[in-house]
């Protein structure tokens, strides 16, 4: 079977109209598989297919969705039963050697693929939360018949491996996401808000979601502008402060901190490889370390939260610093071990970018057909019928 052209379903619970980090993985990944020469759909709820990119892989849209809150964020996906005659239909007439399901369990969309795909099934397990996983235990009994159709699982990390292994236990194998990380080494234009007389702190994140912490990277700001009068804290990202941060900033007389809004796709890495310092203060539910992954491609250093998704991904002192969840004592201590020292900053940055390297869609990509590959030896007749 070895070399052998693959046809491959990726099946997304989340609509596809909406960036994140599960849809960007998969329209990714369905690339690097058409490059290298297999068959790759994607099977998604989408609300507006007409304005969603998914280069050299044709989308297949299932309808609409509606907003759900989930580990601190939103998600959008279909609870919509009337799905099920397209999908079905869907599935029969493509004849897929294996559907490759990100977060299978999550109803509505994915869990029903799970029950009529006849092909072999592949989980990636993506979410993370330390302290519940309520939806899963709720249930788990319609869950555990899901999860037992599954030939292969596949966590995007330790964490995420513990958090499914948890619920559902099994064989899980640990394939980490895949970054664009030529995007970011890559030379970009500097963007105006970043001043080059300044030293510039970056945050990127949905300012909105608590979960990003936000608000302790602005109290560490607030300890040290004064001791550092160049120093300048940059806020990419969509959304309004929470209710906190904005009171904080009235409080401490925060009047300068630069807020961006949203950036393009293409704008995004000259903010990274402008900034001197990329901090990501997150308190948890990070399965993943995106972020920290895109500002070390930059050879931007990094001072995080030693949360379990970022220390999948990064050292503490050796690509940055990782200090103590919401404290902004800890944070502002890194920061100022960063300003004061340009030559740290120098050794970070540039182990950073090696670092950063192992995530490349190339190298990972090779490790996901060796998987497919293994779990189609093993399971080469159709499984799961409905």
């Amino acid at each position: 079977m070895e070399g052998f052209p693959l046809k491959i379903a990726l099946v997304s619970p989340y609509d596809f109209a909406y960036k994140g980090g599960v849809v960007s993985h998969i329209v990714s990944l369905g690339n690097e598989l058409y490059r290298r020469g297999h068959d790759v759909k994607i099977l998604s709820p989408c609300s507006e297919p007409e304005r969603v990119e998914t280069g050299s892989v044709e989308l297949i849209p299932f309808g609409r969705s509606i907003p759900v809150p989930a580990a601190g964020s939103i998600s959008r996906i279909s609870f919509s039963v009337w799905q099920e005659r397209k999908l079905r239909k869907t599935l029969e007439n493509e004849g897929f050697d294996l559907v490759h399901l990100h977060e299978p369990l999550m109803p509505m969309f994915a869990l029903m693929c799970c029950f009529l795909a006849k092909a072999p099934k592949i989980g990636t397990f993506h979410a993370f939360n330390e302290s519940s996983g309520r939806g899963y235990t709720f249930w788990k009994p319609v869950l555990s018949r899901g999860a037992s159709r599954l030939a292969g699982r596949i966590a995007v990390s330790d964490p995420a491996k513990d958090f499914a292994n948890r619920y559902f236990p099994g064989d899980y194998t640990v394939i980490p996401n895949g970054m664009d990380v030529e995007r970011f080494e890559k030379a970009a234009p500097r963007p105006k808000a970043m001043d080059r007389d300044k030293i510039n702190i970056l945050f990127v994140g949905r300012m909105g979601e608590k979960r990003k912490g936000l608000r302790y990277l602005l109290g560490a700001y607030s300890m040290l502008k004064w001791e550092y009068p160049d120093l300048r804290l940059v806020v990419v990202g969509s959304g309004e402060p929470d209710t906190s941060s904005y009171l904080l900033m009235g409080e401490r007389a925060l009047t300068d901190v630069v807020f961006t809004g949203p950036v393009s796709d293409e704008d995004l890495p000259g903010y990274y490889q402008a900034a001197d310092i990329f901090c990501s203060p997150a308190t948890g539910k990070e399965s993943f370390g995106y972020v920290l992954i895109e500002a070390m491609a930059s050879g931007t250093p990094v001072a995080a939260t030693a949360i379990p998704g970022f220390l999948s991904v990064m050292k503490d002192g050796e690509h940055g610093f990782l200090v103590e969840p919401k404290s902004e004592e800890s944070i502002a201590e890194a920061l100022r071990k960063l300003i004061a020292d340009p030559a740290l900053r120098e050794r970070f940055g540039s182990a950073g970018r090696l670092n950063a390297r192992t995530y490349r869609w190339e190298r990972l990509a090779e490790d996901m057909l060796k998987y497919y590959r293994a779990i189609l030896e093993r399971a080469p007749a159709p499984t799961g019928a409905a």
